[in-house]
């Protein structure tokens, strides 16, 4: 399971890179179509930090890697709070009930 859990990190490393790769080359291209195309306005419209969202992939991944450890933790908050709730309900409903057989025995 280890293993699997490793590969499935340098899977979405791999995939960081390529994105922050497809983002650089998307960069360069606009760079040279801004630079020969008559259709300069349309092209000044895109994005000018199209590089500063390659650091955005870089903490999707890490946000991705965090997740399951987040959702486990929360799970398990969710569990407890449950149980304890679970608990004090039938603690109220015991008490009530002893209240009542009491109440009978004394009448």
């Amino acid at each position: 399971m280890a293993a699997a859990a490793g590969g499935g990190g340098g899977a979405k490393a791999t995939v960081a890179e390529q994105i922050g790769q497809a983002v650089q080359s998307t960069s360069n291209l606009l760079q040279l179509m801004e630079q020969s195309s008559p259709a300069q306005i349309h092209l000044a419209k895109l994005p000018k930090n199209l590089l500063a969202k390659a650091s955005l992939t870089k903490n999707t991944e890490q946000v991705l890697q965090q997740l399951p450890n987040v959702i486990s933790s929360l799970d398990a908050f969710m569990d407890s709070s449950l149980q304890r709730k679970i608990k004090r309900i039938l603690s109220l409903e015991n008490s009530g009930l002893t209240d009542v057989f009491t109440a009978k025995s004394r009448s």
